[in-house]
């Protein structure tokens, strides 16, 4: 797994994340929380599985404000 991770997972949420980035400067709601909130809990299973507790502090306490989002857009 930390192969895996080292090699694809944090380059696949580094594009997600700058996709997001993209597309909420676009302002092309709601679909950029959706890349950006992906690349964010990518980077923090990476953070998990590297034990690098900097990456996990940074992504892992976005997820609650991605899931703020997510509940807006399903149920507001």
């Amino acid at each position: 797994m930390t192969a895996f991770v080292k090699k694809y997972l944090k380059w696949f949420s580094t594009f997600l994340v700058l996709t997001g980035i993209l597309l909420t400067n676009l302002n092309i709601y709601p679909i950029n929380i959706l890349f950006h909130g992906l690349g964010v809990v990518g980077w923090t299973i990476a953070g998990y599985v590297s034990k690098d507790k900097a990456i996990l502090t940074n992504f892992g306490l976005q997820i609650p404000l991605f899931i703020i989002g997510f509940y807006k857009i399903l149920f507001e």
